[in-house]
C-alpha cells in the first residue's frame, strides 16, 4: 500500500503502555487463545467468556514498565488507513444527504477500559458503540501474520472491518441486530450476528474500493493480502486449526468463504447498498 504520504488522522489516542483502572487476570498469549477456541467450540462469545475472567479479583492489571513509542511506523499506519476512511466515508455519507460522524480509535496493551467494559487484547480488535471507538492491540497484527493474514492490506482490512461496524452503528444496524437477537434462540443469534459481521467486510472492501479510485492507494498483491486475511479468520478456518471438526451453528463472523465473498463484493461494488447481507439470508 502507498500510505506514507497520506493524510494521519487526529482521532488516534494512543493508550498503549498504560494501566487500566479495575481489578483482573492477566492471560498470557497461550491462554488467551486457549479461551477463544474453548468458545467457539462451545457456541460461546470469546469476549464473554474473557471478560468473566477479567472480573474474577486478583492482583490489580499491570502492563510493560516501558510504554511502548509513541511515533513508529506501525502507529502511523494506523492512523492514515483511519484518515483514509474517513474521506470514503465522509464523501459516501455525504452524496447519500447524511452526516457522517467519525470515530475514535484507540490504540492500547494488553488491556482497556472502554464504554463496553473492560477488554483484553485477546478478544482481538473490537468496536464499541458505546463511545463510538476502535480499539486495537497492534500485537495482534503479528497473529494476523502468524494465521496467514500478512501484508499492508491485511491490516489495513482489519480497520476497514471494525469502521464498518461503526457505519452500522451510525446507520441503526446496530442496534436493530441487538434488539431482533432478544427473540431468537441461540443459533439464530449466531447466524444473525455473521450477517453483521460479513456487511462489516462488505463495508471494508466498499472503502477500499474508493481509497484506490480516489487515491491510488493500493498496489500489486494488495487485494490478495486482504482475502488471504478474510480467509485465515473465517470460523471454520479457526475451528480447523486446532484439529476439530467445523460447527456451523457455532459461528459469529462467518466462514472463510463467506468473509471473502463480501470483502469481494465491497471491493468490486464501491457502494455500500450492496452490502446488504440481510436481505440475502434467512434465519
Amino acid at each position: 500500500m502507498k500510505w506514507r504520504s497520506g493524510r494521519r488522522s487526529s482521532n488516534v489516542e494512543d493508550r498503549r503502555g498504560q494501566s487500566p483502572r479495575g481489578k483482573g487476570i492477566r492471560l498470557g498469549g497461550g491462554a488467551t487463545i486457549a479461551v477463544i477456541v474453548i468458545g467457539l467450540f462451545l457456541g460461546v462469545d470469546p469476549m464473554q467468556m474473557l471478560n468473566m475472567l477479567g472480573n474474577i479479583e486478583s492482583s490489580p492489571t499491570t502492563t510493560s514498565s516501558q510504554p511502548a513509542p509513541k511515533n513508529d511506523e506501525q502507529a502511523q499506519f494506523v492512523s492514515v488507513v483511519l484518515a483514509d476512511t474517513e474521506d470514503v466515508w465522509n464523501k459516501l455519507f455525504k452524496a447519500g444527504g447524511e452526516r457522517y460522524s467519525e470515530p475514535g480509535l484507540v490504540l492500547f496493551t494488553g488491556r482497556v477500559s472502554s464504554a463496553c467494559g473492560m477488554q483484553s487484547s485477546a478478544t482481538g480488535p473490537f468496536y464499541c458503540p458505546g463511545d463510538r471507538k476502535v480499539y486495537i492491540d497492534l500485537s495482534f497484527y503479528r497473529q494476523l501474520a502468524q494465521m496467514g493474514g500478512a501484508g499492508d492490506f491485511a491490516r489495513a482490512y482489519v480497520i476497514g472491518h471494525e469502521v464498518g461496524h461503526h457505519v452500522q452503528n451510525l446507520l441503526g444496524t446496530s442496534t436493530a441486530v441487538h434488539k431482533k437477537r432478544q427473540s431468537l434462540s441461540k443459533k439464530q443469534g449466531n447466524a444473525l450476528s455473521v450477517l453483521q459481521e460479513l456487511q462489516a467486510d462488505c463495508y471494508a472492501g466498499v472503502w477500499a474500493h474508493h481509497a484506490e479510485k480516489d487515491r491510488n492507494l493500493l498496489e500489486e498483491g494488495d487485494v490478495e493480502e486482504g482475502l488471504a486475511a478474510a480467509a485465515a479468520i473465517g470460523d471454520d478456518a479457526l475451528q480447523k486449526g486446532t484439529g476439530r471438526s467445523v460447527r456451523p451453528e457455532s459461528f459469529t463472523h462467518g466462514s472463510s468463504a463467506q468473509r471473502v465473498k463480501w470483502l469481494k463484493r465491497g471491493l468490486r461494488s464501491g457502494q455500500a447498498d450492496q452490502c446488504n447481507t440481510f436481505a440475502e439470508a434467512s434465519l
